[in-house]
């Protein structure tokens, strides 16, 4: 099938910004990745995109899609349902190149979460046990890529460099709910309150 595909392209020196537009033939199950690799290959090399793994790992390819936040390599064209596709950098991010934005505010703001283990200053004897109810108990958390794709499409973050954003949180939790880890006093803002109206696994931050 034949696509066309603009792309947001930035200039830093001129700060000039614009939609480029190409047109290709993409096969339905190719990725968004694969056509842009494509795009960069054959039609215009100066375009500036991040890619990593290309399969849904690094996050480093996050980018808006059609107006939703995804990663290209998790997008196949025909999911799409369109044969126009146009692709702009992450909002509420400071463009340094045509889709590459500075990722520097986002990791600002997960470093206040402390997003790693903090052991009780007496280790066990032997090692840190828990069982498997304990581990379920944040095992959906520990599946952030931080990509940045759920952070940058929130209103508020766009408009408050305070706001940390969902991201952040998601690694709160994923640290409060270990029942191995005692950095509870230093995350103290970000404490759980379970609600007794709601199931156990809902939640929200105080």
């Amino acid at each position: 099938m034949q696509v066309t595909v603009e792309i947001w392209r930035y200039d830093p020196v001129t700060e000039e910004s614009h939609f480029d537009s190409f047109v290709r033939e993409a096969d339905p199950t190719e990725r968004v990745l694969d056509v842009m690799l494509a795009i960069k290959d054959e039609d215009d090399g100066s375009v500036a995109f991040r890619k990593s793994c290309a399969h849904g790992v690094c996050g480093s390819d996050a980018m808006e899609i059609n107006g939703l936040n995804r990663l290209a390599c998790q997008v196949l064209i025909q999911d799409l349902e369109t044969d126009l596709i146009r692709i702009r950098p992450l909002r509420g991010m400071k463009v340094l190149r045509d889709l590459i934005v500075d990722m520097d505010p986002f990791f600002e703001g997960l470093k206040q979460v402390q997003p790693y283990f903090i052991p009780a200053e007496e280790a066990p004897a032997t090692e840190y046990r828990q069982s498997i109810d304990e581990r379920a108990a944040f095992d959906d958390t520990t599946k952030c890529i931080m990509c940045g794709a759920c952070t940058t499409s929130c209103p508020s973050f766009w408009s408050n460099d305070a706001y940390l954003g969902p991201a952040a949180f998601v690694k709160a939790h994923r640290f409060i709910f270990d029942s191995r880890d005692a950095g509870d006093s230093v995350r103290s803002c970000f404490r759980p309150r379970r609600l007794a109206v709601a199931p156990a696994s809902s939640w929200s931050l105080v």
